[in-house]
């Protein structure tokens, strides 16, 4: 009896140990938390490599086996490759960011800075270091390798990964491998010993050079079709003259260059050149050869001095796209081609596209002989308020080039089939499918909004509702299946066969069912093999994998379901063999293999171990009804140790909806935008996510509605001190909490991040990260106010922080950067400006040139660090930092201390 009491003393102790001395995290434990940042399984599903880095830092990656043992770590490195016959792994090294960091302090120039090098692993256990290494390039369908070496150096060696064969090539400038074969191509500006300068093939295996193209003038555009025994690009023998006079060259099986089309060509408008930024592709029956052309770019006025040309933008009342847009796309549109073709057996080119109409879609991978062609240019003016715009579109014969109209003045955005017999799309206007056949011309609609519910159903912005979406086609466009919000449905293209639900019992169930692809070259979806589901259940928020057959309605088979979150679902390409990853908000969502079945799964990375000793977390989901008679749900974040006796101040963290990720493993980070919900747990906070559901011209109002219950909820339990409550929003977040302050003296602090506290100067302002105004945010979008400011002005009164700020007595820190691209600055400065002349406390921090959100480590490390400052001292009774009592002056600014 004495032993057993003894037992469970000791229990008691390591309880106590392992509960009540937890330890709290901290800014610098953010920073250094290794998150898995990519993945990959072998062709023969034998081995797993991951990479796993922190926020700062090394990253490493690491190689397992199939029974789960780590065979290989290697740090720091960056990128890895399998190769096609899964026999080796490659591997880039990269110099330790201490070492780089220490000679950039030294002002090392940057030809002496270290390189990366390549290691190559033999799977069998042999490694091959090669040092110096700029660039290199790993063939996808054989086990070959081509790289560059020192930065001076342009040598090209091209080797096979067991080393027997081996070539090097001089002075290469450019360099590829086919997709689908060995087949490589280089471009060498030559040598003095025998090397012409020009375009050359390389059959690896034969290991016979070729000379298709000789020159030393310019190429671009080169392109393989996939086997690689045919191969195109562009040409001008005069350096000076490549931008306005580049040919199109083919070669074919034989190798000989033939000259397809040059600039002079009638097929093209007049004054027309082939562009260099138009990407070239074969169809995948090499039938066809697509290109761009495009205007002769224009040339400025050198016979003026810059200084005596005015410069004056003009901005146009019916201009088709907005100025701002135009200056944001101007980089891109002096760069814009337009597609054309070249039949290459009937050896004719014909021009497609234009700037009227300047959208393609080829069908069946170029083999189609109809293409859609689409323009929004007659409808784009409508579209600043509207936030989409109607489109025209036409079908265009890659054989003769005649036009067709097929659809005018519509909203949807039509796709194409894969094997392109049809044009596809969802309606909004209506919530309705339809299809029209390309052969014929004809129309069919495959839904009603009686018939079908395919629109999401939880929408509550003014605009039409969005639809859940299509997993793809079965084979010859047979069939479409489509989502509605629980299962997947077969849908005959022509309306003549009534839909089949293929999951059955997803909307019975409240489970949503979403199909897996699981290779990434499918382009349909075949009914007779078993595919993989991932489910998401609605009341558990917990996700599953089932497996079925589509040919016939069927209940999916269950394989793994749970309270956790599945993602990364990836198969190994030549053996059914999968690996994934399974998370909670506890569960760090380490990389697993397992079969097709998830009979047995071997967990390979590690990464929970971080977890260890930290006062980590739980989660809890809770329910309430809000002001407006709303069921609603909320997530309630409690650290580890959490004691229902004690008071703990709370932090309100919210967005829109958050009750679907329960399950999700919050990965610690120094956020740009918002807390992180484990530094403050582990430092006794409880955290409070609540769900919003928004009545259109009401967004602040139906924020309070829902949330002012749900905390309320909260205070009821005990456990929450009502005066330290605290609540923190980014953007469409710092908005409503900055409404919440007019409204309410519940919350002690409040970090408003990015807010829009005057819609009136919010809705003619620009999104300068796009150029876009913002009047369609307003109308149709997520301020969801569903009306001009001359239509409804009292809800852009109502919903405006700033005409109510006389009633905040809550402290506020403000962030907001002078960058931002998505809310105007000075939506920032007029909260700041109006709060400072009331003489309330405020702080605003700026991240000088930094946008939305900081983006710069420092700076996210700098706002976590004061945001929790801030919270700190209003909610847990901490001293004032000296920031926030003193000020930082701006010439003491670039000399502030740490923090």
């Amino acid at each position: 009896m004495k032993r057993r009491l003894l037992f469970f003393c000791c229990l008691g102790v390591l309880f106590s140990f392992s509960v009540f001395s937890q330890r709290s995290l901290t800014v610098e434990d953010l920073v250094q938390w290794q998150r898995i940042t990519d993945q990959a399984i072998s062709n023969d599903g034998k081995w797993v490599v991951t990479k796993s880095e922190p926020w700062s830092g090394d990253a490493m990656i690491q190689l397992f086996d199939a029974k789960g043992n780590e065979v290989a770590s290697y740090a720091p490195a960056d990128r890895f490759n399998f190769a096609h016959s899964s026999n080796y792994l490659l591997v880039r090294r990269t110099p330790a960011k201490a070492l780089t960091d220490s000679l950039k302090l030294k002002k090392t120039k940057a030809d002496d800075m270290p390189m990366n090098s390549l290691l190559l692993r033999h799977l069998s256990g042999k490694e091959e270091v090669i040092d110096s290494v700029r660039g290199y390039a790993l063939a996808e369908s054989a086990d070959w390798m081509a790289y560059q070496r020192n930065r001076k150096d342009s040598t090209l060696y091209v080797r096979s990964l067991d080393g027997t064969k081996r070539f090097q090539f001089p002075s290469v400038k450019e360099y590829k491998f086919a997709e689908k074969s060995g087949r490589f191509f280089y471009i060498t500006g030559g040598d003095t010993v025998g090397t012409k300068p020009g375009l050359y093939t390389l059959d690896v295996e034969k290991g016979n050079p070729v000379l298709v193209k000789e020159g030393s003038g310019v190429f671009k555009q080169t392109t393989f079709n996939k086997a690689g025994d045919a191969i195109a690009f562009l040409y001008c023998a005069d350096k000076d003259s490549a931008g306005k006079a580049l040919d199109l060259w083919l070669a074919e099986k034989d190798n000989t260059p033939r000259l397809v089309a040059e600039r002079t060509n009638e097929a093209f408008p007049a004054g027309w050149v082939i562009s260099e930024n138009g990407q070239i592709r074969f169809s995948e029956n090499n039938a066809r050869l697509f290109f761009g052309t495009a205007p002769e770019p224009k040339q400025k006025d050198t016979t003026m001095l810059a200084e005596d040309r005015s410069n004056v933008q003009v901005w146009s009342w019916d201009e088709p796209v907005q100025y701002t847009v135009q200056t944001f796309n101007k980089a891109s549109d002096l760069k814009r081609s337009y597609q054309a073709v070249y039949s290459i057996a009937g050896n004719k080119l014909i021009q497609l596209t234009n700037p009227e109409i300047p959208t393609i879609m080829t069908g069946d991978e170029g083999n189609a002989e109809l293409a859609i062609i689409s323009t929004s240019l007659p409808y784009s003016v409508s579209s600043m308020w509207e936030s989409r715009s109607k489109s025209d579109y036409y079908t265009v014969s890659l054989a003769t080039g005649e036009r067709k109209l097929l659809l005018e003045a519509d909203y949807g955005r039509l796709r194409l089939s894969p094997k392109g017999k049809y044009a596809w799309w969802y309606a909004s206007t209506d919530s309705s499918y339809y299809t029209i056949s390309l052969a014929d011309g004809k129309l069919h609609r495959l839904t009603t909004p009686q018939s079908f519910p395919a629109w999401d159903t939880d929408n509550d912005v003014p605009d039409y509702p969005s639809a859940y979406g299509s997993p793809g086609w079965t084979a010859n466009d047979e069939h479409i299946l489509i989502y509605d919000r629980y299962d997947i449905w077969r849908f005959d293209p022509k309306g003549n066969a009534a839909p089949v639900n293929l999951t059955r019992n997803g909307r019975s169930k409240e489970v949503n069912y979403r199909y897996v692809s699981l290779d990434r070259e499918e382009r349909f979806i075949d009914l007779n093999k078993t595919v993989l589901l991932r489910a998401f259940n609605e009341q558990t928020k917990g996700t599953g994998v089932y497996s079925t057959r589509l040919s016939s309605a069927a209940e999916p088979k269950a394989l793994l379901t749970g309270d956790f979150t599945l993602n990364k679902i990836t198969k190994a390409k030549q053996a059914e063999v999968l690996i994934y990853s399974q998370e909670s908000f506890e569960q760090y969502p380490d990389i697993q293999l397992t079969d097709m079945n998830f009979r047995s799964s071997v967990r390979l990375t590690n990464g929970i171990a971080q977890q260890e000793g930290v006062n980590w977390g739980t989660t809890e989901l809770v329910s309430w009804i809000s002001l407006d008679g709303i069921p609603l749900q909320g997530v309630i974040y409690k650290p580890s140790d959490f004691d229902p006796n004690k008071k703990y101040p709370l932090l309100v963290n919210f967005y829109e909806r958050n009750a679907e990720t329960l399950h999700t493993y919050r990965m610690p980070e120094p956020h740009r935008s918002t807390i992180d919900y484990h530094l403050h747990l582990s430092n006794g906070y409880v955290v409070f996510n609540p769900d919003i559901v928004y009545k259109e011209g009401y967004p602040g109002e139906s924020c309070f509605n829902a949330i002012m219950p749900g905390i309320s909820l909260l205070l009821e339990k005990g456990y929450i001190d009502e005066k330290a409550i605290g609540a923190q929003g980014h953007s469409w977040g710092g908005y409503q909490v900055a409404y919440l302050a007019t409204r309410t003296n519940l919350f002690a602090a409040i970090e408003s991040g990015a807010p829009v506290v005057n819609m009136f100067s919010a809705y003619g302002g620009i999104r300068w990260g796009s150029g876009l105004n913002r009047s369609f945010q307003y109308e149709h979008g997520q301020s969801r106010i569903g009306g001009t400011p001359w239509t409804t002005p009292l809800r852009y009164v109502e919903n405006s922080p700033l005409f109510t700020m006389d009633k905040v007595e809550t402290p506020i820190l403000i962030m907001h950067n002078d960058e931002d691209g998505h809310v105007p600055w000075y939506q920032g400065i007029e909260y700041f400006v109006a709060l400072k002349r009331l003489q309330k406390p405020v702080w605003m921090l700026n991240y000088t040139g930094e946008p939305h959100w900081p983006t710069k480590t420092p700076n996210k490390i700098d706002f976590q660090k004061r945001m929790m400052q801030f919270f700190n001292h209003y909610l847990k009774g901490a001293p004032m930092p000296k920031w926030m009592e003193e000020g930082v002056p701006a010439v003491e600014q670039e000399f502030e201390g740490e923090l």
